[in-house]
């Protein structure tokens, strides 16, 4: 018990030492925010601030606004938003140092002088990517990231790390080091997750453009829930080289690393730098593919598949409305939208992508959490991992006739021999094929597929995991899919919230109705979605819904 306690203290200590540094990063950022307004007090950054990506990577570039102007603007304003949210974890001295170089330097670079959040964890050398685990603490990364080296060579200024949920297998934001981070929009809901830190930060205007990573919607939900843009790609579009993974190795569930921002043209910009011959260089893996130009420009009319439900979580009104109504804003422009009939999906929810990620039962997964002074983030999926397999086959066999989904959850997480595994690939492989099939015989360029919202209350993120069905499934596909806020929710959309029962009427649809509520105008998005290796074309559809 003595051993205990004092591992326990010790364990405490550092969670202690992580958050005074967190604190001492936010008066280093007051402190040089405070020390360029007396230097410079007639700068204004209320403009500065109003500027979009394009137009300010511009006047970057041509020399009609000095970087340290844009910089010290976007560090005020950051920790504006961190004291509101508990967005940021740390700030990166470095940054200071490296405006200092690219004020004297040759202005080049797509992103020359941009100021950049990036997820924690997403390696910046000298910084530690903790993934909310104290055991990751003070194991400052040996070097950059690929994304960050690129982002660095063309001109950007990675500036502050933001939050995330502990072990990333969660869509809300909170860990046991830095805490809960809250939406800045309102309060009371959480900005979604894994990159949430991220969601956060560029949704309350404190960062221009972020990087987050996404392997069933963490990029998707921070941005749906907190009104911006992203876009996950297909997942070795951008190299992964130096970020960290919730679960390591897992193949079934493509990973993807993507920008976050205000606007569409923000991350075809960011992708347009970073799709460049030094991310080919740094990472020999990814396919040598630069932006394509002349597909995203386009202007021909788009043939579109759409559907208003998976038939496994139930839209909530305003999500139905997101989808018809831009559905008809497409088809009054002139593009041919054609109804797309999804099947089985819960069979693709728990036979692909949770029996994929957790294909040895969860035992990786679980070591995470040992020696942890918290294990409850990532919700039902830890302590299901911890159960014995006799525990899992049981209680799946009692719960069936009553809770078919919790059933199949169980059943999903056994451990699985390596032929099973490697079966399992096959068959996704083969559900990949048919989709596609499916796709070309409708003869499809993208499709509109509805976005959970609006924001969920805080915590309930942790119970409701089935709630992922709507963007996990492009993970599985390992299709490029894009988030694009479109409407509100409206006094009407809270009202017929009533006659929300869901699909399986169980406890999971019973307390998603509660999380959906109160949620009058929070933004609502719809999902872009487009076949493998086409972001390019996604990026094109997400800027007609937007502009629409």
């Amino acid at each position: 018990l003595l051993l205990r306690w004092r591992r326990r203290r010790a364990l405490w200590r550092k969670v202690e030492e992580a958050q005074e540094r967190q604190e001492r990063s936010l008066v280093r950022m007051e402190a040089a925010a405070q020390r360029f307004r007396e230097q410079h007090p007639s700068v204004n950054t209320v403009s500065i601030l109003s500027l979009p990506l394009p137009e300010l990577s511009r006047k970057l570039r041509d020399g009609s606004l000095p970087p340290d102007h844009v910089f010290y603007a976007y560090v005020g304003k950051a920790l504006q938003i961190a004291t509101e949210t508990n967005c940021i974890t740390e700030f990166l001295q470095e940054s200071e140092t490296q405006l200092r170089r690219a004020k004297l330097m040759e202005r080049q670079g797509l992103l020359y002088g941009v100021p950049v959040s990036i997820k924690d964890s997403i390696d910046c050398q000298g910084h530690d990517s903790t993934l909310g685990f104290i055991k990751n603490l003070n194991k400052p990364a040996a070097e950059d990231s690929v994304v960050v080296q690129v982002l660095k060579r063309q001109g950007a200024i990675p500036f502050v790390k933001t939050n995330v949920p502990q072990s990333l297998i969660s869509y809300d934001c909170k860990n046991l080091i830095f805490g809960q981070t809250c939406n800045p929009l309102l309060y009371t809901r959480t900005p979604g997750g894994s990159s949430g830190g991220e969601g956060a930060l560029v949704g309350g205007g404190g960062s221009i453009l972020g990087i987050g990573t996404d392997v069933g919607g963490s990029l998707r939900f921070p941005a749906a829930f907190c009104g911006i843009c992203a876009i996950k790609p297909t997942g070795n579009r951008l190299s992964k080289r130096g970020v960290m993974a919730g679960v390591v190795g897992q193949k079934a569930v493509a990973a993807a690393v993507g920008p976050l921002a205000k606007d569409v043209e923000s991350l075809a910009l960011c992708l347009r730098a970073l799709l460049s011959e030094d991310m080919f260089s740094l990472d020999s893996t990814v396919p040598p593919l630069p932006f394509n130009e002349e597909v995203y420009s386009s202007t021909k009319p788009l043939r579109i598949g759409y559907y208003e439900t998976d038939f496994f979580t139930m839209p909530s009104p305003a999500m139905r409305r997101a989808v018809r109504e831009t559905k008809q804003l497409l088809e009054e422009a002139g593009h041919t939208l054609v109804p797309f009939e999804l099947t089985n999906v819960d069979y693709v929810i728990f036979n692909y992508c949770v029996r994929g990620m957790f294909s040895d039962g969860g035992s990786s997964f679980v070591r995470k959490f040992k020696g942890e002074l918290e294990k409850g983030g990532a919700g039902i999926f830890f302590w299901l991992a911890k159960a014995p397999h006799w525990l899992k086959t049981l209680l799946s066999w009692i719960s069936k006739p009553f809770v078919p989904r919790f059933s199949s959850i169980m059943r999903s997480m056994k451990e699985n021999t390596v032929d099973e595994v490697w079966g399992l690939h096959h068959e996704i492989q083969d559900f990949c094929h048919q989709f596609i099939a499916q796709w070309k015989k409708l003869n499809l360029d993208v499709m509109l597929c509805p976005m959970l919202g609006p924001a969920l209350g805080i915590g309930y993120p942790g119970k409701l995991s089935v709630a992922i069905s709507y963007t996990m499934l492009y993970n599985a596909l390992d299709f490029p899919a894009g988030v694009v806020p479109v409407t509100l929710v409206t006094d009407e959309d809270e009202e017929q919230l009533k006659d929300y029962k869901g699909y399986y009427q169980d406890w999971w649809d019973r307390t998603l109705v509660k999380a959906f509520r109160g949620g009058v105008g929070m933004p609502v998005a719809v999902q872009c979605v487009a076949l493998p290796w086409q972001e390019e074309l996604c990026l094109r559809f997400m800027k007609e819904v937007e502009t629409l």
